[in-house]
């Protein structure tokens, strides 16, 4: 599979962005996918996840009220939805998907196909 992130660019605090994925292949609903991001100087952080069919989702506590992640299992795209966005929100995010299907991935290594990145600058 590959993962095309999508979406990122400068805004100001208080802002708002919306991320999307666009994944290849196949059986793109059998997959839980994820968000992560990774700010200059600092290690990948988890920051969405959503089950394959979109009926469950979780989110770190650092964007939860502001980011929502969604799909669409029709287009093949995973979409997040950025709010009142931070100048502490500015990384690269990264899409990723489980590395098997049917499967909630519990940590970071459980995703085994990453996106190449979108940068996000929110500036003060």
């Amino acid at each position: 599979v590959q993962l095309q992130a999508s979406g990122g660019g400068l805004v100001q605090a208080g802002g708002s962005l919306r991320l999307s994925c666009a994944a290849s292949g196949r059986a793109f609903s059998n997959y839980d996918m994820g968000w992560f991001r990774q700010a200059p100087g600092k290690e990948r952080e988890f920051v969405a996840g959503i089950t394959g069919s979109g009926s469950v989702t979780y989110s770190a506590d650092s964007v939860k009220g502001r980011f929502t992640i969604s799909r669409h299992n029709a287009k093949n795209t995973l979409y997040l939805q950025m709010y009142s966005l931070k100048p502490e929100d500015t990384a690269v995010y990264y899409c990723a998907r489980s590395s098997r299907p049917y499967y909630s991935p519990v940590k970071p290594s459980d995703f085994g196909s990453w996106g190449q990145g979108t940068l996000v600058t929110v500036s003060s």
